[in-house]
């Protein structure tokens, strides 16, 4: 179980402030995917200022803890944590998606931070797979962490790697869904329904905790209950809002790849200034 302690209003400030660069970023750009990257906030944020050894000065330090973004479009919210922890200057976010910049639109390992190429979904955990059992033989105590959205569940492919990961007892891996649901067409559950999802993970051999995924005091317990688990591998379902803080984002299938303009940029801005008055 992890000692560290937690701030809480900081966490929450930095879940404000992460919401607001992943916008701006967005809107610089013209272009990118908004709502999957307001939903996980809170799960990047416990992650790389909570749970990982990590050391952003040292981004391949062999013992780091790795995370494999699966879904991996998700690139505003990852390259503002990753900016926020000290992996590459700030002003750097200034070119995300811009040509020459190493900040493309789909995670790439040229960022540093960044442990593998993914965009194409459904091959996250597999690789997250492939990277704790090298770990297991080469007697290394690092943990996989891997971000998975709910759409990609749908992938054939996720549940053959969840078959493997509980056949060969892979207990330091850690596969998160972030269960927003919504996907690119529609809400998720209409395009191919995916529940009982927990009793899913559960018939798979997963350890399966099911948690507020905006919810720092839901989210980071989740996390250590983790590290108690032994012999099987977990999977935390983080239920989610997409397009989470802007109101005429959230639950929205329409914001996917669509970046705010000026004016949606500033009623955003404004929408989430006011929320951070009132906490």
């Amino acid at each position: 179980m992890s000692q560290r302690s937690v701030d809480m209003k900081d966490f929450k400030q930095k879940a404000l402030s992460f919401r607001k660069e992943i916008l701006e970023i967005l809107n610089s750009a013209g272009s990118g995917h908004p709502g999957g990257s307001l939903s996980a906030v809170e799960i990047m944020i416990s992650l790389y200022f909570y749970k990982m050894n990590h050391r952003p000065q040292d981004p391949h330090w062999n013992d780091r803890d790795r995370l494999i973004i699966s879904k991996g479009h998700v690139t505003p919210v990852v390259y503002v944590t990753l900016a926020n922890a000290g992996y590459f200057p700030k002003e750097e976010l200034k070119t995300f998606r811009k040509f020459g910049s190493r900040l493309q639109g789909h995670v790439h390992f040229k960022v540093p931070g960044v442990e593998f190429n993914t965009g194409s979904l459904g091959h996250g955990l597999s690789v997250a797979n492939g990277i704790a059992l090298g770990a297991r033989m080469l007697n290394k105590k690092f943990n996989t962490y891997c971000l998975l959205g709910d759409g990609e569940l749908q992938e054939g492919s996720v549940w053959e790697a969840a078959m493997m990961a509980s056949h060969h007892n892979i207990d330091h891996i850690c596969a998160i869904v972030d269960y927003n649901k919504v996907q690119e067409n529609g809400p998720v559950n209409d395009i191919k329904n995916l529940e009982p999802l927990a009793e899913k993970w559960r018939s798979f051999g997963w350890h399966t905790l099911e948690v507020d995924g905006h919810d720092f005091k839901s989210l980071i317990p989740a996390l250590d209950e983790f590290d108690a688990i032994k012999q099987k591998p977990t999977v935390i379902i983080a239920h989610t809002v997409k397009g989470k803080g802007i109101s005429f984002m959230e639950g929205k299938a329409a914001w996917h790849g669509k970046a705010p303009n000026k004016e949606q940029l500033q009623a955003a801005l404004a929408e989430l200034e006011a929320s951070g008055t009132s906490q």
